[in-house]
């Protein structure tokens, strides 16, 4: 498998081969990760949840599917290949604790709008993203 992006807009850019053993660990975690699909102007367009840059698109569902879990998969081996955690599946963990953090109301906008724009569902989850992964 190349690594190779078929969607530009990727973050990942490897133009040579993952090793195969690590491409195999990155394949079983995201084949785990759900993908959200989207149909617009004749075509499926799918995001990872887990993984919300991970984005890609096909004629048919099956191969949005197919496009969206390749670039997760590379997206995963790339943060493996690095030395770093990748998301864990929203079917592994059960999240039961909670915190508050008191915000302005234009810091609440802002976080908001940042969550959005990077394709996250809401603050919790673009916070808890961001933080986990180290501040990036």
């Amino acid at each position: 498998m190349s690594v190779k992006s078929r969607n530009k807009s990727a973050k990942p850019k490897v133009d040579r081969p993952f090793d195969a053993k690590l491409l195999e660990r990155a394949r079983q975690i995201a084949n785990q990760y759900r993908i959200v699909l989207e149909f617009s102007d004749g075509l499926y367009f799918g995001k990872g949840v887990e993984y919300p840059g991970a984005m890609n698109h096909g004629k048919t569902p099956d191969e949005c599917v197919a496009n969206t879990r390749d670039i997760l998969t590379t997206g995963v081996a790339y943060m493996l290949e690095k030395g770093e955690i990748p998301p864990a599946p929203a079917s592994e963990e059960n999240r039961t604790e909670q915190i508050n953090v008191r915000l302005t109301a234009e810091e609440k906008m802002r976080l908001e709008y940042t969550a959005r724009s990077k394709g996250f569902r809401g603050i919790s989850d673009y916070v808890r993203s961001v933080s986990l992964a180290g501040g990036r």
